[in-house]
């Protein structure tokens, strides 16, 4: 299992999708052409690291949109193992939190393996021509678990500031930031047969 971004390689285009939010409503890359940058968020409703900077990532997805930034979440999770990450809580948090951008169902899985999500939050930033611009952490912070016991960061506010940074450098016109650390988080729950390490 992982825990870390796999760090896919900055340039890369980004993955086709066609995904239902919880109300079955569908979603598509196009909907999304106007805007002057793309950030794509894997998370699902239960993991500790996601409900950590979920607050965060929604002020910084709300700061940036007039900007042209456009924002969408994506669970993944095997909802058969944990049916607590099911398009009907997936409303239920979204309302709750106030997300101002799509939360979409990735029922097969088939995306999370298009993009290389492998845990959750799993972050990819990308530029007006939909190439990937930065991957990794919205910032330093984790929460304070088990896994985290002793790492830098544990137990810190967020703040986006790593997020912040790069979306600020992309809208900016300035290149992608050299220094980019991969994103923590739990793995992805996938469904058996799904891993792509085969686990």
């Amino acid at each position: 299992m992982r825990w870390t971004s796999l760090m896919q390689d900055l340039g890369s285009p980004a993955p086709q999708f066609s995904l239902p939010d919880g109300s079955g409503r569908l979603f598509q890359n196009r909907d999304f052409d106007a805007s002057r940058g793309l950030m794509v968020a894997f998370i699902c409703n239960h993991c500790p690291f996601v409900l950590h900077i979920l607050d965060e990532f929604v002020s910084v997805a709300s700061d940036y949109r007039a900007r042209g930034l456009a924002t969408v979440a994506i669970s993944s999770n095997d909802i058969d193992a944990h049916p607590e990450d099911g398009p009907v809580l997936m409303m239920r948090l979204a309302a709750d939190r106030k997300f101002g951008f799509p939360y979409l169902y990735d029922a097969d899985q088939s995306v999370a393996k298009a993009f290389g999500a492998v845990c959750t939050p799993d972050f990819f930033l990308y530029d007006g021509q939909r190439k990937l611009y930065y991957r990794g952490q919205l910032d330093s912070s984790r929460p304070a678990t088990p896994h985290t016991e002793g790492k830098v960061g544990a137990g810190a506010q967020p703040t986006g500031a790593d997020m912040r940074a790069a979306i600020d450098a992309l809208l900016s016109g300035r290149p992608p930031p050299a220094d980019q650390k991969p994103s923590m988080g739990c793995s992805m729950k996938w469904k058996p047969g799904n891993d792509p390490d085969g686990d």
